[in-house]
């Protein structure tokens, strides 16, 4: 919490009137424009503490009008109200008089942001732009002046738009950034400096004009409102201008780059008519008003929110109290308000935990306690960069500084600051509590066990605790900010030492520091020991024991222990000397997350990380279990702001820590709600460990000490908190805030119950902790062994709850006798979650806040649902089922609407019982004894389960017609029916059987039918009913036999076996008897029946449903029976379900019946040991000679198959021409014979078209290892390429692979064999002699000539060569070299030898007729007896006469 000093201004006169206020923006100087009805207007500068500046003052016949202080020279521009503008320079007091420009009252008044420029306007309409330099002082004469001619009300510079930063860049470039260098670079883009000062402003007018001034001073109208514009803001992140006028008529404008304003909103601000409005614009797009309420207004302009902060009478303020003047602090983010009734408001921004930084933004405005001075405040206004806050009251001007309120304990004496002036003193010892009231304004505050000691930097008040009043037993004035006490010595801190004083201030002695070890900046005492700690990182520990302070250690420099140290925060010691903490801040200022200690005997520093724990390094806890610990108490991510020793226990050491992002964004924890209280042990031989930690209450504000078994808090102010264990007040009987201890204990987690125990049982508690602590069970047990005390033993078992050790646990409470815990312990070691286990143990100990964030913990959300109903918090049971315990949520409906029922309320308790879906019973229950809310329940639901409740109740009653009402409602037939019967309207229950169908109620219908011997109606009845069974046993008694067959079909099987047995047994219907066995199963009894009597229709209904699952001496009898009939197919489907294969194939080929595929499925059984495999292997071959008969060759294949007889199943195949599945039965079968088999079938078709044939069959001749067959396959193709193609160079290719196949031939010793071999070869030498005469013949024609007449010498040539091909060439060549008369003796040469060849095939149609051009012979037709055509025509033959 923090308190304000006020600090009144020294005044020269007091009787001047303060009218306007200015801070400057960085220094603390506050210029207060006043007037004087003597001297007419002053103006004077005054200093922080409220100090006049003498030199700075400034009068003048005219009223001071408009204060502005340059941005940042302390040069502050004051105009006045006869149109002269002055620069007063601080602390010189030098003055500058702009020239004459104005001759009207100063309106306007505005610097630029750095400075450089100096707008000033009057009421006339006048303007003026004046620049100024670096030092603040006036350049020349005016840059620009307009004239408006209308009074000009306010102005505004619009900032510079965002450029780049220079130096930021420039740091970038030394570290090797290319981006940042090529922005450096001249070729590239020119750079863009930044951030610059924006020269363009804007000017406003009363007649509701505002006009844009550029750079060069050049002015242009930009837009115009209605009415006189009041103030200008502008909108820097959405880049526009927001203009209020003197209606509040708030109006945004988007700028464009051309100059124009284009307006987007436009809204009215709500304020009470008839007062002054005090407008304040934030940084933030925030916008504040006062006007005379009781309330602050803010506008969100960007989120376009609106919202008032009030007055809260509970912290002070009184009713009917206005707020006239408003003001922001951007750095604290702080509203500061004044009222009325002289007093300043403050609201300050608190950012709630896990909330953004800005949410719910009303919420996070807190108000707090408020400042007082007298007269009405009518003037606010924060500033410098020390955050004060001036405020005027109309009569004089006060200066408050925030200073956060000082607190001191020890010993068992706390001294809390409640004002500026006042200390709350409490003394726990003797339970006295009383006000200190100091003369000055107190800034610190140290308590000792006899003396409270106060100082405000520049004066000390000792006072000594004698009495209900402290009284002053020494004062002297001492500049120092710090000041430590133990006994009758005083410590302050002075440059370079420190003095140790009397209380009247007499130095005893001095410590002194030297120049490398810095000047005392911090001090403590802890016992009789004093830590000192210094501006350049050194601490040191003095020993207070004896008469003068000695060293106990030498000063250590932290700065080589500590990295990124910044500078030390606090230095505090333990109670025997040999632990120093240390909180430091890191070099950017941030305070450090992590706690450091320093052992003076070791001369070592070690460290507990708030965002990772302690360092492993000496430490004997192992580190998974500190490490869940860690975890468990949800640290990460906190920043520890106090530290405290114990002190008598050196052991002990507890901090308070608060979220790093909290830290970063609020100015005071103090303040905060989720602050940790955090206890370690620290020792020589085990290092740092974490023994507890725990939220601070709300109702507190700070830990001020801890001392076994107590921690010591501050109160927040005016909150107390009933769990904590305070101090009464003996000398106060008034109820005022003055009046209330500010103090109040809490007792240690391990010590609740033992608050007034003996030192010997505190000290062996506390054995027991650090023991427990460490892991050490043998030492833990050994240092309570001697305790007999019940409530030590279950203050232990309570800590086993905070530390989980169920162990010790089980050992507590068998020490305590508690039975009934242990047996609960016992029964819940069976759940499976540890947390579970000790959240009972909580349970029992009456630790129900620590078992339900147990449960949490470990996400057993059903037991912390019934944790909730057994502690009767029902609503966060309702709230744990509904979102986490669904599976469990009707129940805790039911349970509770239970309890409500059990607390008498029926209205909601009916709400629970209708979620909990349980109402159709529970309600009626309920309400039972409450009939006519009952019946208004029962009308209201509309449900049937209650409609029927509700008729059996009237029908209970005797109320036969209001229950048939309802029964009809609740469509309950069978009540209908039956409440009928009983009134004796049969007709009508008839009726609502007929119609409805429902079978309760046809039911009861035929009984009461069958009970008046109503025989018909009751079948009829009981068929609707379903009852078959009724119904036939009627018809059988009543000779019914047209109707029982009807009802035994519709009946179940052994209904239909009765009925048919009745049958039997009478000799009539015997057809009913044999279908109804039939249907109901009995297929043999039908079937004997059926021979009995010749039932052959019946007969052959029954063989339909017979299968191989039948009889199988049945299904041969009913085959022979078809058989007899000429049935031949069913008679077939009969033995083969009989089994009976080979009768069944016999009929199948005598009868010529079609084996189809599914009866040789059927016939084509797995092996068995009815069915060997030779026997079933037979079976499938005479099934496939049997298709292949009937022309089923593809599933003659597979039965063949089958049969793994696959050389039948191939010519199968062969018989279906199927190619494809030739081809690809032969490749599965991988058999020699099957290859050759398949390729002699491909030969016989088209291969010469069918390059994929044709590899197929060398493929498979190859496969089939026959070579001589694949010798013959390719004289084959030599010889169609000879016959069709001519092609003599791919047949003597063919001829040779058929002699290389030949050659491999297995016999190639015998003489047939070698025959063959020598014939191919002849045939090889022959078409290779063709062959080379065709290529020969480009060379030599001659000589080609003349090998063919030797070739057609040879013996045997055709078809090896044909005779046409050779006398085709040499006619050729005759005729292609003009020796048309021996082309023509060939020509008939060959004629003569091959009559009947056809001379077309072997001489081209060229040569032919340039032969006739030349001899002129006619040529004959001849008929053709081309063999090679495929189609017969009469072709011409030229014969030449």
């Amino acid at each position: 919490m923090a308190v304000y000093f006020d600090h009144r201004i020294e005044a020269p006169d007091v009787t001047n009137v303060p009218t306007l206020l200015a801070w400057h923006s960085t220094l603390p100087v506050l210029a207060v424009a006043s007037s004087s009805p003597a001297s007419g207007g002053n103006l004077d500068l005054y200093l922080q503490q409220g100090e006049f500046v003498e030199i700075c003052h400034t009068e003048r016949p005219h009223q001071p009008v408009a204060l502005r202080w340059h941005p940042v020279k302390p040069v502050l521009a004051v105009g006045w109200e006869n149109g002269e503008v002055l620069l007063l320079t601080h602390p010189s007091g030098d003055q500058t008089i702009l020239p004459s420009t104005h001759a009207a009252c100063i309106s306007l008044l505005e610097w630029s942001s750095s400075g450089s420029r100096l707008v000033t306007g009057d009421q006339n309409g006048t303007l003026a732009v004046w620049k100024v330099d670096a030092r603040g002082r006036l350049q020349g004469n005016h840059l620009a002046k307009h004239e408006y001619n209308k009074p000009l009300t306010c102005g505004i510079f619009r900032p510079a738009l965002p450029g780049d930063d220079v130096a930021l860049l420039a740091r970038a470039s030394v570290s090797g950034d290319e981006t940042a260098l090529d922005k450096f670079n001249w070729k590239g883009a020119p750079l863009k400096m930044g951030p610059q000062e924006g020269l363009v402003f804007y000017v406003s007018t009363a007649d509701g004009k505002v006009y844009s001034v550029d750079e060069s001073c050049k002015t242009s109208p930009l837009l115009s409102v209605e009415g006189s514009v009041k103030k200008l803001f502008y909108l820097e992140r959405r880049e526009a201008l927001a203009v209020i006028t003197d209606a509040l008529m708030l109006a945004q404008y988007t700028l464009g780059p051309e100059g124009g304003a284009q307006e987007f909103l436009k809204v009215k601000l709500s304020s009470k008519p008839g007062q002054n409005v005090d407008i304040v614009w934030t940084d933030s797009s925030l916008l504040l008003t006062a006007s005379g309420e009781q309330f602050v207004r803010l506008w969100d302009l960007e989120r376009g929110d609106n919202y008032s902060l009030t007055l809260d009478e509970t912290l002070g303020f009184e009713k009917g109290e206005m707020i006239n003047c408003v003001s922001f602090c951007a750095r604290k983010e702080v509203i500061a308000a004044g009222t009325s009734h002289g007093r300043i408001a403050m609201w300050r921004m608190v950012v709630q935990p896990g909330s953004s930084s800005r949410g719910d933004v009303k919420a996070q405005w807190k108000l707090q306690t408020p400042t007082e001075i007298d007269g009405n405040v009518t003037q606010l206004q924060w500033g410098s960069c020390q955050n004060l806050l001036a405020a005027n009251n109309s009569n004089t001007v006060l200066i408050l500084s925030e200073h956060v309120m000082s607190a001191d304990c020890s010993q068992q004496v706390a001294g809390v600051q409640l004002t500026p002036r006042q200390i709350s003193i409490t003394q726990f010892s003797s339970g006295v509590h009383a006000t200190l009231q100091s003369d000055m304004h107190i800034k610190g505050v140290c308590v000792t066990k006899n003396s409270v000691t106060v100082w405000n930097g520049k004066q000390v008040n000792v006072y000594e605790l004698s009495g209900a009043v402290p009284r002053n037993t020494g004062s002297f004035s001492c500049v120092s900010h710090v000041v430590a006490v133990y006994e009758e010595n005083l410590f302050t801190v002075e440059p370079n030492r420190v003095p140790i004083r009397t209380p009247q201030g007499t130095v005893k002695q001095i410590l002194t520091f030297s120049k490398a070890e810095g000047n005392p900046v911090l001090l403590s005492v802890c016992q009789s020991y004093l830590v000192v700690g210094t501006d350049t990182a050194h601490i040191q520990v003095f020993d207070l024991t004896r008469r003068d302070a000695k060293a106990h250690s030498s000063a250590k420099n932290l700065t080589d222990q500590i990295a990124n140290l910044g500078a030390l925060r606090s230095v505090k010691c333990n109670a025997n000397g040999s632990q120093v903490s240390i909180l430091v801040s890191q070099i950017n200022g941030r305070p450090d997350q992590k706690v450091y200690f320093y052992d003076i005997d070791m001369d070592t520093v070690t460290y507990f990380d708030f965002f990772a724990g302690r360092p492993s390094s000496g430490v004997s806890q192992t580190e998974e279990n500190e490490k869940q610990q860690f975890e468990g108490m949800e640290l990460s991510g906190q920043c520890p702001v106090s530290h405290f020793w114990d002190e008598s226990e050196p052991r002990l050491f507890v901090c308070e820590t608060i979220p790093v992002s909290s830290e970063s964004s609020s100015n005071c924890y103090l303040d905060m709600v989720d602050v940790s209280v955090v206890t370690l042990f620290c020792t020589q031989e085990h290092g740092l460990l974490l023994q507890d930690c725990y939220p601070k209450p709300s109702g507190l504000q700070a830990l001020l000490a801890v001392a076994v078994p107590y921690y010591y808090f501050s109160f927040k102010p005016g909150e107390k908190d009933a769990g904590l264990t305070q101090a009464p007040s003996a000398s106060h009987d008034e109820d005022t805030p003055q009046s209330l201890p500010m103090v109040s204990r809490r007792v240690l987690r391990d010590f609740v119950g033992l608050e007034n125990c003996e030192k010997a049982t505190r000290d062996a508690m506390l054995n027991f902790s650090f023991y427990l602590t460490i892991g050490d069970m043998d030492e833990a047990f050994k240092s309570i062994k001697l305790i007999k005390s019940k409530a030590v033993w279950e203050n232990m078992a309570r800590m086993c709850v905070k530390t989980r050790r169920l162990d010790v646990a089980r050992v507590c409470l068998g020490n305590l006798g508690n039975a009934r815990a242990a047996k609960a312990l016992k029964e819940a070691e069976t759940e499976p979650e540890p947390e579970t286990q000790v959240a009972m143990l909580a349970i029992q100990l009456g630790m129900l806040e620590d078992a339900e964030k147990l449960y949490k913990s470990c996400g057993r959300y059903d037991l912390l649902n019934n944790f909730y109903q057994a502690s009767g918090k029902w609503q966060q049971a309702l709230t744990v089922a509904e979102d986490k315990d669904r599976i469990h949520l009707r129940t805790t409906y039911y349970n509770y609407a239970k309890y409500l029922e059990s607390m008498g309320d029926k209205s909601l308790a009916l709400a629970y019982f209708e979620k909990s879906e349980t109402h159709r019973v529970e309600v009626p229950r309920m309400l039972q004894d409450d009939p006519l809310s009952l019946e208004i329940y029962v009308n209201k639901m509309k449900d049937k389960n209650i409609y029927k409740w509700w008729a059996q109740f009237l029908e209970s009653q005797s109320e036969l017609d209001s229950a048939l009402h309802f029964y009809e409602c609740a469509q309950d037939y069978l009540s209908l029916v039956r409440v009928h019967c009983y009134m004796g309207n049969i007709q009508k229950g008839s009726e609502i059987a007929n119609d409805t169908g429902d079978r309760a109620a046809s039911y009861h219908l035929a009984r009461h039918y069958e009970g008046h011997d109503n025989i018909k109606q009751a079948v009829h009845f009981y068929t609707r009913a379903q009852a078959y069974n009724n119904a036939i046993r009627l018809c059988k008694e009543n000779s019914l036999d047209d109707q029982l067959m009807n009802l035994a079909l519709l009946s179940n099987p052994e209904d239909m076996m009765e009925a048919a047995c009745y049958y039997e047994e009478k000799g009539t219907h015997m057809d009913r008897a044999v279908t109804l066995y039939h249907k109901a199963g009995y297929v043999s009894k039908a079937l004997e029946l059926a021979f009995a009597t010749e039932q052959f229709s019946a007969l052959q209904l029954i063989a339909e449903d017979l299968n191989e699952n039948s009889d199988p001496a049945l299904l041969a009898r009913c085959s022979d029976f078809f058989i007899t009939h000429s049935q031949f197919e069913k008679s077939v489907e009969l033995l083969v379900a009989a089994k009976k294969y080979h009768q069944a194939l016999e009929l199948c080929v005598n009868q010529n019946l079609t084996i189809t595929e599914d009866l040789a499925e059927r016939m084509t059984v797995a092996e068995s040991k009815e069915l060997s495999r030779e026997t079933r292997k037979e079976l499938l071959e005479k099934i496939a000679d049997c298709c292949m008969r009937q022309g089923n060759y593809h599933l003659a294949t597979k039965k063949y198959t089958q049969a793994d007889n696959k050389p039948k199943a191939m010519r199968a195949l062969l018989n279906s021409g199927d190619t494809e599945k030739i081809i690809f039965f032969a490749n599965v079968s991988r058999q020699k014979e099957l290859f050759i088999m398949a390729a002699n079938y491909l030969q016989s078709l088209d291969w010469h078209k069918d390059p994929e044939i044709l590899k197929t069959i060398i493929s498979f001749y190859t496969k089939g290892r026959a070579p001589e067959l694949l010798a013959g396959f390719y004289e084959a193709c030599a010889q169609v390429e000879i016959d069709d193609y001519q092609n003599y160079e791919k047949a003597l290719d063919a001829l040779t692979e058929a002699s290389k196949c030949l050659s491999k031939a297995k016999d190639s010793s015998s003489g047939k064999h070698e025959a063959r071999l020598a014939d191919l070869l002849h045939k090889i030498t022959l078409v290779k002699k063709f062959v080379h005469i065709r290529r020969y013949k480009l060379a030599d024609p001659d000589e080609g000539l003349r090998l063919c007449e030797s070739l057609l010498e040879e013996p045997e040539l055709d078809p090896c060569v044909r005779v046409g091909d050779v006398f085709g060439f040499m006619i050729e060549h005759h005729c292609k070299h003009g020796n048309f008369h021996e082309a023509q003796c060939k020509l008939e040469e060959f004629q003569r030898l091959q009559p009947s060849q056809n001379i077309k095939y072997y001489i081209s149609t060229g040569s032919l007729q340039a032969l006739q051009k030349e001899i002129g012979l006619p040529i004959e037709p001849r008929v053709s007896r081309d063999i090679f055509k495929e189609e017969d025509e009469v072709e011409e033959d030229l014969n030449v006469a």
